[in-house]
């Protein structure tokens, strides 16, 4: 072919564009192995396994070739004017070459951040990754501060550097002579027969590239690469940039509509009948504490329950923690509203779900929710107080708040300059120091409402200095989890020297979860089975409460607890009314679940049903479809109301 063979040189060049892309998106696709390795095991080991992962990441090529076809399709069309008007000016090939070299470039950069998202959020890269685009200093050094992301930076260099030379020598092979080269003058109209077919076979092939299957109702979707019933395979196959592109084009379609997921009015239906049917068996909380009684509220960051020894994990990583489980009333079947921190924020303290996709904090116009326990405290003539580690205008948060009941809010500005570690703010144990001096402050004859938002658990991970805990793990999230732990417990030895502990109630959930180990569903569990434990040993006798129950019902529980009529939430009592069922969201997908079923709609349409207490990957949703579309019902009336 360098020396004026069959192909013209134009369209050698693209070959091999396309054959260097696909084999960097194979060594991106590679990359997932080892990072979800538990999961990898798992699917060798049973029958049919590597069959699997063969047709994963055959489907991942089918998905490749997709981008890389469009990604070349205009350097065809721009190539092909060029051999028919015989273009051969330098200039022009070396504009082509590098815009080629760019757009490449920038489908590897998305591809080598989707494996750190991927591993974060079991979820390829789309566009809630761009949730936070308002604040860029803020997520530019949270991403700078953590190590790991630094080491994806220099692999992306240089994998970079890599494709830049391989692509020089496509270029210098098939390009940087056509000037020179001759025999171009001597076309022959059998010559221009042959590469016209050439050229128009070419043309169709990218057409059916970028449309990715030759059936005729539809082209490659989401759920195409959904084949099986493991949740990582049918992830695997998938291309981080389509995820992203088919997410932007969604988004733009639907952020100024509502959610239409059923008719809003059967919707409403459908939950005032399911509240009037939890409540019409009459049984009443006994009132257990005074109105006056103090609150303390914990949200830990990322503190899902597979971190945690009390709940199976076995890398006793939580001593503290297992303590108070131990010694609270624990309800040990709840589940967080999203698998954001803005989604646990809101759902923790407003008693309102987290609605797919939808920013529910990051408001022009700031409602004021009726319901929510720092406005409904207030009224009861609480002291209102916000604690977080870090900026309080990140996500609005701040705005929010103070809009909704917050009289005070201590955020990175309030705290000593040299404790500010990263752009997380302050560790952990400052801000319990800072809240229990702040407590000690209060006016002892007004209760108040304390929340607390801890970082340690996300990155940057950041170990702080001169503390007298000696983790035990290597690994730095693992040690994260120590130290977070042990900040609690040294919070809690600190509060019961105070005179206010014997009146205060001290309640922790976690913000969401987190993706650890293997999954056998596409939303796992982990992402939101949350701890929700309150602790009081002067005022609370423990026990466990195993009924269904979810973040939103915290604002509905306290109140119960402290005999404050609030019924203007989607929360209820759970342990005095029971649910039929939990629901929470994850972006694009919706999950349902009892004491046998797990449910899991995904907005590209495929559905699921699992019995996961015995992690049965079998998918039920053909045989059990009116269990589905029972708890479809359900999740879609409650998300519509």
């Amino acid at each position: 072919m360098q020396k004026g063979g069959f192909l013209p040189k134009q369209i050698a060049y693209l070959l091999w564009t396309y054959i260097i892309a696909i084999c960097f998106f194979f060594v991106f696709r590679l990359a997932i192995l080892p990072l979800n390795i538990e999961s990898i095991r798992e699917i060798l080991s049973e029958e049919g396994g590597i069959m699997l992962l063969f047709k994963a990441f055959f489907m991942g090529f089918r998905f490749d070739t997709l981008i890389s076809c469009f990604v070349l399709s205009p350097f065809l069309i721009s190539f092909l004017l060029a051999y028919y008007f015989k273009i051969r000016n330098r200039i022009f090939y070396k504009i082509n070459h590098y815009a080629l070299v760019v757009l490449f470039s920038l489908c590897f950069a998305i591809c080598c951040i989707d494996i750190p998202y991927f591993k974060y959020f079991f979820t390829r890269f789309n566009v809630q990754a761009f949730m936070w685009i308002d604040s860029p200093i803020f997520v530019f050094k949270m991403i700078s501060q953590e190590p790991s992301y630094i080491i994806y930076f220099f692999i992306f260099i240089a994998i970079i550097i890599l494709y830049s030379w391989l692509m020089f020598s496509n270029y210098k092979r098939f390009l940087s002579n056509i000037k020179s080269n001759k025999t171009t003058e001597n076309r022959t109209a059998k010559t221009y027969i042959l590469n016209s077919l050439l050229f128009i076979l070419l043309i169709g092939l990218c057409f059916l590239g970028m449309r990715g299957r030759i059936e005729k109702k539809s082209p490659m979707k989401v759920g195409t690469a959904y084949f099986s019933n493991n949740p990582l395979i049918n992830q695997m196959g998938l291309n981080p940039n389509f995820t992203l592109i088919k997410s932007i084009e969604e988004k733009s379609k639907q952020d100024n509509k509502p959610l239409n997921l059923m008719d809003k009015a059967e919707a409403k239906a459908f939950v005032d009948e399911e509240f009037r049917r939890m409540k019409s068996s009459g049984a009443k909380r006994e009132i257990l504490l005074e109105k006056n009684t103090n609150v303390v509220l914990v949200i830990m960051e990322a503190m899902g329950t597979c971190n945690i020894g009390y709940f199976g994990n076995e890398q006793n990583l939580t001593p503290n923690l297992d303590y108070l489980l131990n010694n609270s009333i624990s309800y040990e079947n709840v589940y967080t509203a999203g698998i954001h921190t803005y989604n646990g924020v809101y759902s923790t303290l407003f008693g309102q779900p987290a609605i797919l996709h939808k920013h529910s904090m990051n408001l022009t116009i700031i409602p004021k929710i009726e319901g929510g326990l720092p406005n409904v405290l207030k009224e009861e003539g609480y002291k209102t107080i916000y604690f977080t580690t870090h900026d309080d205008q990140f996500d609005n948060i701040g705005g929010f708040l103070s809009a909704n009941g917050v009289e005070r809010i201590i955020s990175v500005k309030d705290y000593p300059k040299n404790e500010v570690k990263s752009t997380l703010g302050v560790s952990d144990h400052v801000m319990f120091d800072r809240a229990i001096e702040e407590l000690n402050s209060l006016d002892e004859t007004k209760p108040f409402f304390v929340t607390l938002l801890t970082s340690a658990n996300h990155g940057p991970y950041i170990y702080p200095d001169n503390i007298s805990l000696k983790p035990k793990s290597k690994d730095i999230k693992d040690k994260m989890i120590e130290y977070s732990d042990w900040a609690i417990g040294k919070f809690i030895e600190k509060a019961k020297q105070t005179p206010w502990f014997d009146k205060t109630i001290f309640v922790f959930i976690a913000d969401h979860g987190a993706y650890k180990g293997s999954s056998d569903f596409e939303l796992p569990l982990s992402y939101n089975h949350t701890p929700f434990f309150i602790y009081s040993p002067t005022m609370l006798n423990p026990k466990k409460v195993e009924n269904i129950g979810l973040q939103i019902d915290v604002p509905a529980i306290i109140s119960a607890y402290l005999g404050i009529e609030n019924d203007k939430t989607l929360g209820i009592d759970f342990e005095t009314y029971p649910r039929s069922y939990g629901y929470f969201s994850a972006d694009d997908k919706l999950g349902v679940i009892d004491d046998e079923y797990y449910y899991i709609w995904n907005k590209n349409g495929k559905e699921y049903l699992y019995k996961y207490r015995t992690s049965d990957r079998t998918n039920y949703i053909n045989q059990k479809k009116d269990k589905a579309k029972q708890m479809q019902k359900y999740g879609f009336s409650m998300l519509m109301y």
